[in-house]
């Protein structure tokens, strides 16, 4: 997730269990464009002991030959093309989610950058642009190459992140991939996770914003499949990780800027606050200073109650998830 899930928040994550594997931001691609240094920093710095893939956007074939090239000069798990992307500002450059109105694009695309990735190569999507239905055609697409992993956010580019998934479209490439197949979107918590696996059988799950919201989900989502007892969540854990993640980018900057650094942390803030109290989330949202931030913070958060378990499903950020749950 661009300008969030960045270096530092992968060993904030990592503190916590973490995931099996990360993910970049997406480097931008295009005619010249150059290695985002700072995003580059993700792989040559990782210090997460975890294997990292390099995700790229864009649309020019030549551009993301090169690009692709140029990252696996460094130690990069593999390479992923995002084909899923719905910001507006992507699409209309027929990039990310854009580029599933082009399949004879994604072709194009697909089999150079399969011939020239000397290693795993890995595409990222959503079930169609328009309608669920384009899917179909999506899929012979993504069956007749050798890709190294499939990774579907159950959506088209249209719903967004305000329906239900549809684990069905899911389940249909498990059946008929050669790889393995990663559910993505609407895994909130452990039951959620563990519903779309059953319903899709699914080789794993690829978590972005629930991971945000709450960076134990990984060590819970493996303890549940091991049969392990899943660790309760309390405010004051919320707390240290809101605190551990602040002093963490903190670090990052070479010179400490208060006002940016707050609005560096409510993008993240806008994502954990989500099941909490919403006058929680409506003072986050306007304080201006790093003493207020922890002032709101500690206000809300130092105590020993439960954390919900869930956000609402009523948010704006995270919907439609109970259709998980029957």
């Amino acid at each position: 997730m661009q300008d969030v899930t960045d270096l530092p928040f992968m060993r904030v994550m990592e503190t916590f269990g973490g995931p099996d594997y990360y993910v970049t931001e997406y480097f931008r691609v295009y005619e010249n464009s150059p290695i985002n240094k700072y995003i580059l920093r993700s792989i040559t710095e990782n210090q997460t002991g975890k294997p990292v893939f390099a995700q790229m956007i864009g649309q020019d074939v030549e551009s993301l030959v090169k690009t692709a090239q140029q990252l696996m000069e460094h130690p990069v798990a593999g390479i992923d093309i995002n084909l899923g992307c719905p910001a507006p500002v992507v699409c209309r450059k027929d990039a990310g989610g854009g580029l599933l109105r082009k399949p004879e694009k994604v072709k194009a695309i697909l089999g150079r950058l399969r011939d020239s990735v000397q290693g795993r190569f890995t595409v990222k999507t959503r079930i169609g642009y328009e309608t669920e239905e384009e899917f179909d055609a999506l899929l012979e697409i993504f069956k007749s190459f050798e890709i190294d992993a499939l990774a579907i956010h159950g959506r088209t580019v249209k719903e967004r992140y305000q329906t239900p998934v549809h684990p069905e479209r899911i389940k249909q490439a498990v059946e008929v991939m050669h790889c393995p197949v990663i559910a993505n979107g609407n895994v909130v918590d452990v039951e959620t996770g563990r519903a779309y696996l059953e319903q899709t059988g699914a080789a794993g799950l690829m978590i972005g914003r629930g991971a945000i919201r709450s960076p134990w989900i990984f060590e819970q989502l493996k303890a549940s499949c091991e049969g392990r007892e899943v660790k309760q969540i309390l405010r004051r854990d919320l707390h240290g990780y809101i605190r551990l993640l602040f002093e963490a980018i903190a670090q990052e900057r070479t010179r400490y800027e208060e006002r940016r650094h707050v609005n560096k942390m409510k993008k993240y803030l806008v994502y954990i606050a989500q099941g909490l109290d919403a006058e929680f989330e409506y003072q986050i949202r306007r304080v201006q200073s790093a003493q207020d931030f922890h002032t709101v913070c500690d206000a809300f958060l130092l105590s020993e109650q439960l954390l919900p378990q869930r956000p609402s499903e009523t948010s704006k950020l995270f919907c439609g998830f109970n259709a998980l749950l029957g």
